[in-house]
């Protein structure tokens, strides 16, 4: 079982509070959910969307066909009826239009208003309550969630919600419609949350130790400074809202010399701030984690909308040559293993770890079992490497030649010890040097930490799928984890899916050892770019070379429904027709197309840069 559930509204009345109550909902009834949702970088006015899709199995992506649509205002029946059916149900009031498709359910959003005297906003809590009347869903649930939501606020103000709520079951289920059993509540064996990315790399960060995080909000990495931030003084962390990002990312070197792990946030133009001070990391090998959240651009771009394109920027960021590392985690899941990663490879080479997420892993928010997240969050160790607080070297040599390119770290304060830890090349004891064969020995050792992590903590794809089989072998990084695995479920044809989540640098031979089973198959690269900057990756560091490529780049991320047309266009291969899928080739026809640029350029022409 899928269902699609959609609400729609003028951005600052509720959309998004309304869309994370029904997942919530969804997920303590008993099932599993994934969501996802859309908004101009306005405060008010503009278009705003959130969707929940509700499912028995795990699903990590959107779905394009909208089950039950949830329309606030008619201009999200407009933009959204080419993603309906004869079957798709639509909560609407009557008194403002009429939609000409689907089952129609009516509510006197604007008489009930009337009637009890409330503003705009708190009509998303009559629409949920009306969802949950028409989906079979308990009430009560709702109102634990209204109290978690309002209890604050007083008991007055949880009772007048419950009792919009309870107005909105009851319209509901006065359209003679029979209730359907897709929130019906069962028997919850294995707990879940309801996690964005941006949450995950938060609880990532607070179990590795992070004792100092800075940042200036930018979407679609502002999440993570508030939700840090609502934790530091139990956590005993320091949270900056800062004043720009090239303070952000210096403070946080300050820290993590001073010896305390350190992170910064951020996303295109304020990590385009950040570079000069990841090469001062590099150079004096100082540790640092860098949440990199990508969003359209260049410059403002699309501030709140998804887009791969900062990929090559983050790998070639800093000027001069010097170690990095390079994560990119699919899922919440990944983001919560791959950040515990990230903070011990950082302190383990004592260079910058980039972990690098977008607007659709940051914002959108999918189950994840609490069980198993915590007892793997309970079995990880922190793995400081050589990072000491006291040293028997007489003298000390802060960046002594070693064999694998890492040198003893000294946490500053040990008495009669000192040392530099400039910008500027320098010698073994850190004085400051430009011999050049002092200079060749010093880019040589930082060389060698890349050998050392390619040989001790590099991992390989994971390959989704069985690749000996496969007829079709998808290709990518990141977020579209998500769309292609749901994909391939919907794909007739056999597939596999090679899946990086360690970007830069690459084990060059080992990669190769798995593209050489895919010989005579056919490969597709699928990115969330216009100029498939993983392929160019891939080509650089293994001579790789694809020659299809799946690329999207309007702010949306890719449906599974796209890669399966892709698919079925390519190779005429037959749709798979599953009862709860109903996948058609005029989902993503060219009328579809033209509607979604309408759409783009009306989104744009309201947006103000944030």
């Amino acid at each position: 079982m899928q269902f699609n559930w959609k609400i729609g509204g003028e951005a600052g009345f509720g959309i998004m509070t309304s869309g994370l109550a029904f997942a919530k909902i969804a997920t303590r009834s008993g099932y599993l959910i994934f969501d996802y949702t859309e908004y101009p970088s306005l405060i008010r006015g503009g278009h705003n969307t959130y969707e929940v899709l509700v499912s028995d199995e795990v699903v990590k992506s959107p779905k394009w066909e909208i089950d039950l649509l949830v329309c606030l205002n008619n201009d999200t029946y407009k933009l959204h009826s080419d993603r309906l059916t004869d079957k798709s149900m639509l909560i609407y009031d009557p008194h403002v239009f009429v939609p000409e498709i689907g089952i129609k359910i009516p509510i006197t959003f604007g008489k009930i208003k009337r009637d009890e005297k409330i503003d705009q906003m708190m009509m998303n809590t009559i629409a949920v309550g009306a969802s949950i009347g028409i989906l079979g869903g308990d009430l009560s649930i709702f109102e634990e969630i209204l109290h978690q939501q309002f209890d604050r606020k007083g008991k007055e103000v949880v009772n007048f919600n419950l009792k919009l709520a309870k107005i909105g079951y009851d319209e509901a289920l006065k359209n003679n419609i029979k209730p359907l059993s897709i929130l019906k509540k069962k028997d919850i064996i294995d707990p879940q949350m309801v996690i964005t990315g941006n949450e995950a790399f938060a609880l990532g960060a607070m179990v590795a130790d992070c004792r100092y995080y800075a940042a200036y909000p930018m979407t679609p990495a502002s999440t993570v400074l508030s939700i840090l931030a609502s934790w530091q003084y139990k956590n005993k962390m320091v949270v900056r809202h800062i004043e720009d990002e090239i303070s952000a990312v210096n403070t946080a070197l300050g820290a993590s010399y001073a010896g305390v792990r350190s992170s910064v946030g951020s996303s295109g133009g304020g990590f385009a701030l950040m570079v000069e001070g990841l090469s001062y990391a590099g150079i004096a090998e100082i540790p640092l984690v860098v949440l990199l959240a990508m969003r359209s651009g260049p410059a403002t771009g699309m501030p709140t909308w998804t887009e791969q394109g900062d990929l090559l920027f983050a790998v070639h960021a800093g000027h001069g040559e010097f170690p990095k590392i390079v994560l990119t985690p699919g899922d919440p899941e990944e983001m919560i293993a791959l950040t515990l990663k990230a903070f011990d490879l950082a302190d383990i080479y004592q260079t910058p770890v980039i972990l690098i997420t977008d607007k659709f892993l940051s914002e959108s928010h999918s189950s994840l079992s609490k069980k198993l997240e915590d007892a793997a969050l309970e079995k990880h160790k922190i793995d400081r490497g050589k990072i000491v607080n006291d040293t028997k070297e007489t003298p000390y040599l802060r960046y002594l030649d070693t064999k694998d390119g890492v040198s003893p770290m000294l946490i500053p304060g040990k008495k009669g010890t000192y040392y530099q830890a400039n910008s500027y090349e320098h010698i073994e004891d850190s004085h400051t040097t430009e011999d050049l064969k002092e200079r060749v020995k010093q880019v040589d050792k930082r060389s060698k930490k890349n050998t050392t992590y390619l040989k001790n903590h590099f991992e390989l794809p994971k390959i989704i799928g069985d690749l000996n089989t496969a007829e079709i072998v998808f290709v990518s990084f990141g977020s579209m984890k998500g769309p292609i695995v749901d994909a391939m479920k919907l794909i007739k044809t056999k597939s596999a899916y090679i899946h990086f989540t360690h970007v830069y640098p690459l084990a060059e031979e080992l990669v190769q050892q798995i593209f050489a089973r895919c010989v005579g198959k056919r490969m597709i690269l699928v990115e969330n770019n216009s100029t498939a900057q993983f392929g160019q990756l891939l080509r650089m560091q293994t001579g790789i070379i694809f020659k299809e490529k799946l690329l999207k780049y309007d702010g949306r991320p890719i449906w599974p429904e796209e890669i399966l047309l892709y698919v079925d266009d390519n190779t005429r291969s037959v749709v798979e027709e599953k009862n709860d899928t109903k996948i058609k080739a005029k989902v993503l026809s060219e009328d579809f197309r033209k509607k979604e640029k309408e759409i783009m350029d009306k989104l744009v022409a309201e947006m103000s840069v944030e």
